[in-house]
């Protein structure tokens, strides 16, 4: 499935509400937590880390992977961890709305 625009930031935040973890595992914990519903592409997923990193969201340190191999981890700053509460308490807000829209019957035809 395509990710909505504004998703990106908020699923990369909350995968590293955890521990810190390298590119692959942010990647891999969305795609298991959300049943494969949702990926993030490698392509979509590198600029994004960047991105984060310089409005100073997360941090990045040099560490080995579990299969070994020299990887850059990244973590969540403390104004990376309010960031994620601010986009999580829209999303919740978004989602109420659009379930209530989708609950409501047949609209009123305009007059």
């Amino acid at each position: 499935m395509t990710l909505l625009p504004g998703t990106l930031d908020l699923l990369v935040l909350r995968a590293l509400a955890w521990e810190p973890t390298h590119g692959t595992g942010v990647a891999d914990w969305v795609t298991l937590v959300t049943g494969g519903v949702l990926t993030i592409e490698e392509g979509s997923l590198y600029p994004a880390l960047q991105r984060l990193e310089r409005q100073g969201w997360i941090t990045s340190d040099w560490g080995r992977s579990e299969a070994n191999r020299k990887a850059r981890f990244y973590q969540l700053t403390p104004s990376g961890r309010q960031e994620l509460r601010r986009l999580a308490a829209d999303w919740h807000r978004y989602a109420e709305a659009m379930g209530t829209v989708l609950q409501h019957g047949q609209p009123r035809p305009w007059s």
